[in-house]
């Protein structure tokens, strides 16, 4: 995939052109014009106040500002990224031992996000590692990083401590309501690593029970006595409890399987797995079995887990291509694989609904493409809004070389007389 840039955009009161222009920051209105839509209809949209205003038929809508042409995109509910490592992201990038100094940490956590966001993904939840060495210094970085990208992408922290049981896990359980107070808005971590995994849940509740927050755990889930205990003492807590990567469910005998996703659903846990690889969080590999508690009753979502770090260091951060992988690898439909790192993504993140209709938040990904199953395997270019406003394009060029087969076909290249055109 070529390399994307986020960016602002230009303005533009008038023009109308296929690389799409920014809607300007000051509230005005944006026209998105001649989007396809996932059922077929093309449409423009019109958005003001970081929301949908109306939606009608191509050429029905007027704007007094900024214009983007869409034709040729396909118009969808922007992907969420629900499972980032901020702290450790692209430190496989660097020689020697990983640097948690604080502006190395912000820089990473920054540079992940606008890659993300490059992608599509507006809204993400990184987990970040608090005690041990690194204290709360990883925390206070990925929070001014949060605070730098304001206004482009929202990002929501989780703090990770690693034990919280014994006399070890007192320190461990101080940090973790320090870092609360500091600005995280999720409780995690990963029971797996702690001696008393049971008492590690425990104290994660208790700590969430008293601020009102968020659960969001690591776990393999290859332990099924485990994950039942899990799903008992999660049940009803608001505002809710989520799980991942859970790639050791899919290694259980399936009538087990089975039986901890009927669990996980009846307590309203949602599931957040991992396609394109693993995380720093949990060591072991595998993808959760998508078909089996989507069947259950489970809200599935996928996220990216590591990004370029020692756990992956090729992961791409694309919820495009998780969702590529859901449907190509595990038998997802195109809808539904996207609905995993978009609807469902947000939804496990206690973000409101997006659906291209009137009244919804302006959470928009226009790519290049007519259908969601072409879009998915193809996604070069890509045009990303934020509370109704562009917040970052990446534009592709095919080229081909001179020859008699290119030039009958007509295929497109940069370099022909006028504007080049992206190619879908």
């Amino acid at each position: 995939m070529p390399d994307s840039q986020p960016q602002q955009p230009h303005s533009s009161s008038s023009s109308s052109d296929s690389s799409g222009s920014s809607g300007r920051s000051d509230g005005s209105d944006l026209l998105l014009c001649g989007a396809r839509l996932t059922d077929g209809r093309t449409v423009d949209v019109r958005l003001g106040g970081g929301r949908i205003e109306a939606v009608g038929t191509a050429g029905s809508l007027t704007a007094h500002s900024a214009r983007v042409d869409l034709a040729g995109y396909l118009l969808l509910p922007a992907p969420a990224e629900p499972h980032a490592h901020g702290d450790t992201a692209l430190s496989a990038d660097g020689d020697g031992p990983v640097s948690y100094e604080a502006h190395e940490v912000q820089r990473r956590t920054t540079e992940a996000a606008l890659l993300q966001l490059g992608h599509g993904a507006t809204a993400l939840r990184s987990h970040v590692r608090v005690g041990d060495v690194q204290g709360l210094g990883s925390m206070a970085a990925v929070l001014q990083a949060r605070r730098a990208l304001r206004g482009l992408a929202e990002l929501t922290v989780v703090a990770m401590p690693r034990v919280l049981t014994g006399l070890a896990g007192a320190d461990g359980l101080a940090i973790l309501r320090d870092a609360v107070k500091m600005g995280a808005s999720v409780v995690g971590g990963c029971p797996d690593l702690d001696p008393d995994p049971t008492g590690y849940v425990e104290a994660v509740l208790e700590v969430a029970s008293e601020h009102g927050c968020p659960v969001d755990l690591h776990t393999d889930g290859d332990d099924p006595a485990r994950l039942a205990r899990l799903a008992a003492m999660a049940g009803g807590l608001r505002p809710g409890v989520t799980l991942g990567p859970c790639g050791g469910l899919g290694r259980l005998p399936s009538e087990v399987a089975s039986r901890a996703a009927d669990q996980l659903a009846a307590a309203g846990v949602s599931v957040v797995c991992l396609p394109q690889g693993g995380c720093s969080g949990v060591d072991r590999r595998g993808t959760a079995p998508v078909r089996l508690l989507r069947a259950a009753g489970v809200r599935v979502a996928a996220g990216s887990g590591a990004l370029r770090d020692v756990s992956n260091p090729v992961g791409r951060g694309d919820p495009l291509e998780a969702a590529y992988l859901l449907a190509s690898r595990y038998g997802l439909r195109a809808g539904d694989a996207y609905d995993a790192v978009s609807s469902s993504a947000r939804a496990a993140l206690g973000l409101p609904e997006v659906r291209v209709e009137a009244g919804f938040p302006a959470e928009l990904l226009a790519v290049r493409g007519d259908r969601l199953d072409a879009a998915l395997s193809l996604a070069y270019s890509r045009i990303v809004v934020h509370r109704g406003r562009v917040v970052a394009r990446t534009s592709a060029v095919r080229e081909y070389c001179n020859s008699a087969v290119t030039l009958a076909l007509d295929l497109p290249r940069q370099g022909r007389a006028g504007r080049a055109e992206e190619p879908s």
